[in-house]
């Protein structure tokens, strides 16, 4: 299998996410080592003041991290996520989360993953998450 046909087939494998699907989201960009992720906020994913409920951010930036780390075609795991949040937003939003590799050594690879609301390009959230490479490939 070439790189271009391998590169497709990932890409095609990472757009089944179940979870993106059922949030709504859109998984935009899947390139080696890099990613992009939109949601538009809805009122079903707010909390009990009206804003953007931080799970549903952190979602969004764990599935650009899970789509870059995984774009090589090895099984990728989480092992550590440190994620700020710095804006709060509310429904209507579009976020945007992308993902970009920063680092791989070996079996661990680092990611750093920001949150944006697309409109004013303002930060929502930083992330910087590690992942373990299995020597496992689903492509």
């Amino acid at each position: 299998m070439n790189d271009t046909v391998r590169q497709r087939v990932i890409n095609e494998y990472i757009q089944k996410d179940p979870f993106a699907a059922h949030l709504g989201a859109k998984i935009e960009i899947v390139e080696p080592g890099h990613s992009r992720v939109s949601l538009t906020i809805t009122e079903e994913m707010t909390n009990f003041h009206g804003t953007t409920h931080g799970g549903v951010i952190f979602a969004l930036s764990d599935m650009a991290f899970a789509a870059a780390s995984n774009s090589h075609g090895l099984l990728a795991v989480a092992l550590n996520v440190g994620i700020n949040f710095l804006k709060a937003t509310k429904p209507g939003d579009q976020l945007v989360a992308e993902a970009k590799e920063e680092h791989i050594g070996g079996r661990v690879a680092l990611y750093d993953i920001t949150v944006r609301d697309e409109q004013t390009g303002e930060l929502v959230a930083k992330s910087q998450d590690l992942a373990y490479r299995k020597n496992e490939r689903f492509v």
